[in-house]
Parts: structure tokens; C-alpha cells; sequence
């Protein structure tokens, strides 16, 4: 594992790239760094910007990237072998549940939602998870079937996929929030231990309410305009929060409270875990953290 200021630039080159849909690709970079799914890192073109991406995996170092902004355009023509800057991991990343509190024979399963580009940093997250034993279930949710990823990836990883689109042209039809209530307040065998989502604010906003409801912890992760990545210039304040310092993931207890990314009643995940070739490119060229179709 490379060592590292994290908050100084590291040149890289690109070693793979991966095509993940019509307008989106895969970027391997040939170093590695320790990190956690949900962590950012801020990727720099000399001469034109710099932006913060959702890290798909950590060993080696991959972004996915949507093309939608300038930026974005740009970082798509380059070709294996160009050079390229970034600096990272940044940003407080998902956690899984404590197993001191559940206990190893009261996991329950792991449940993953996320709204299109959104399902990305959850792939990263459930071959985490299911490296510790989790059960997952990904709840994958787009307006139509253009705007779903990584289905193949979830199922791969032994993950029960539930697909939702909004005009009803591949799974459920409706909203990915109103799937998810139906399995978060399911009564059956099939306990949900903790909630994870990523996505538009709207589908994270209404998911919240819901967990509190049926007192299920959740973990959501937030976009932002980041620009520094180090809780300086404040442009991504949010809610009294720094999106890019004290997030992009936000835990809340069962209760709905917020929890600090310092108490410690939850476990980080191992970053010694396999890492997963999935990851996220905030759509909107200048956001990122857990960036989604929004």
C-alpha cells in the first residue's frame, strides 16, 4: 500500500478503462490507497479543474465516472496510458453495524438503496459487506431502465437485486422510497439490520423518516458542491454540516438522531476487505461524495 499526504496531489495513469453504460465509464488508475466505500477523492486535470468523484474501489484506484459537465467530457477522451492527478481518500466513508450489538447470530440482512448512478459506491459496499457475512439486499431505482447500473455486479456478489423504475420499463414500477418502506417495515423473517442509500436528496430526504419510523439505523450519503475537500472554503455546507468534512455519509441512529463519524457504536469497514470495481461520478460535474442522478 502506497504511502501517502493524503491532501497532496499523486500522479497517476490510467490502467483500465471500463464501459458501465451508454455515458459511463469505469477508470482504473494504476496506484492503490487504503479506503472505505463512500470515501471521495478529488481528481485534477492541469489546465482545467479539479472535482471530486465517489472512490469504486481503493486497490487498485478506480472512479466511474458519468459524462455530463466539461469536466466530465474531458476525463472521458483520455485513453490508457494518459496521466492524471488526485488526492484522497477524503471525507468519512459507511460503516458497517457493530457486531459488539447484533451479534454474530443476530445479523440480519444489509439493505442497499440507491437511486441510478447512486447504486455504484454500494456495489463497493456490498462486497465489503458480504466479505463480513452480511446478508445484502440492493433496492436499485431509476426513472427508466437507461438509468440503471451495476445490476450484474450486486448479483454477482450474491446480493438479492429488487429493480424499481418510475415508468415501469424493467421491475416495479413507482418510486425506489415506496419499495423501500415495504421491506424496511416488513414484519416477517427477513430482519433489516441497518439502511444504506445513496442517491437524489429527495429519494435520501424520504428515506430517512422511514427508517426513524421503524427505528432501523441508516446511513446516507449526501452530495455537495465540494470544492476543497477539507472543510475550508465552505462551499458545501449543508444542514449545519460540512458535507466534504463531516460526510459525504451521514449516520443516524434508530431513533433518527444524527451520530457524529466518531462515536463509536459502529465498526468501519475493513479496508482489508476485497474491494469492489464499482463506484460513482456525481452527475452534475461538481458534486460528489455520494453523488447520484441529481
Amino acid at each position: 500500500m502506497l504511502a501517502h499526504d493524503h491532501m497532496l496531489p499523486c500522479g497517476a495513469c490510467i490502467a483500465q478503462i471500463v464501459r458501465e453504460g451508454a455515458d459511463v465509464k469505469r477508470f482504473v488508475l494504476d496506484t492503490e490507497i487504503e479506503a472505505m466505500p463512500g470515501q471521495f477523492i478529488m481528481v485534477w486535470l492541469p489546465g482545467l479543474d479539479e472535482k471530486p468523484f465517489s472512490l469504486a474501489s481503493g486497490v487498485p484506484v478506480a472512479v466511474v465516472v458519468a459524462k455530463v459537465g466539461p469536466f466530465t467530457r474531458t476525463l472521458h477522451d483520455l485513453r490508457v496510458g494518459d496521466r492524471l492527478w488526485w488526492r484522497g481518500p477524503l471525507g468519512h466513508g459507511f460503516t458497517l453495524p457493530n457486531p459488539d450489538v447484533t451479534g454474530p447470530v443476530a445479523k440480519g440482512t444489509l439493505l442497499l438503496v440507491g437511486g441510478g448512478y447512486g447504486a455504484a459506491p454500494l456495489a463497493f459496499l456490498a462486497e465489503r459487506a458480504s466479505s463480513a457475512g452480511w446478508q445484502v439486499m440492493a433496492l436499485l431505482g431509476a426513472r427508466s431502465e437507461s438509468g440503471l447500473i451495476l445490476r450484474e455486479r450486486f448479483a454477482a456478489l450474491g446480493c438479492r437485486v429488487i429493480i424499481c423504475t418510475e415508468d415501469g420499463s424493467c421491475g416495479q414500477q413507482g418510486l425506489i422510497t415506496e419499495a423501500a418502506e415495504g421491506y424496511v417495515g416488513h414484519s416477517g423473517r427477513e430482519k433489516i439490520t441497518a439502511v444504506y442509500g445513496c442517491g437524489p436528496l429527495a429519494m435520501l430526504e424520504a428515506l430517512r423518516p422511514v427508517c426513524g419510523e421503524h427505528r432501523v439505523p441508516c446511513q446516507l450519503s449526501y452530495e455537495a458542491f465540494i470544492k476543497c475537500g477539507m472543510g475550508v472554503c465552505g462551499s458545501c455546507a449543508w444542514n449545519g454540516l460540512l458535507i466534504c468534512h463531516d460526510g459525504p455519509v451521514i449516520r443516524y441512529s434508530a431513533s433518527g438522531e444524527w451520530l457524529s463519524p466518531h462515536d463509536g457504536d459502529a465498526t468501519p469497514v475493513s479496508s482489508q476487505m476485497i474491494m469492489s470495481p464499482a463506484g460513482v461520478v456525481p452527475p452534475n460535474d461538481n458534486v460528489t461524495g455520494v453523488p447520484t442522478p441529481f
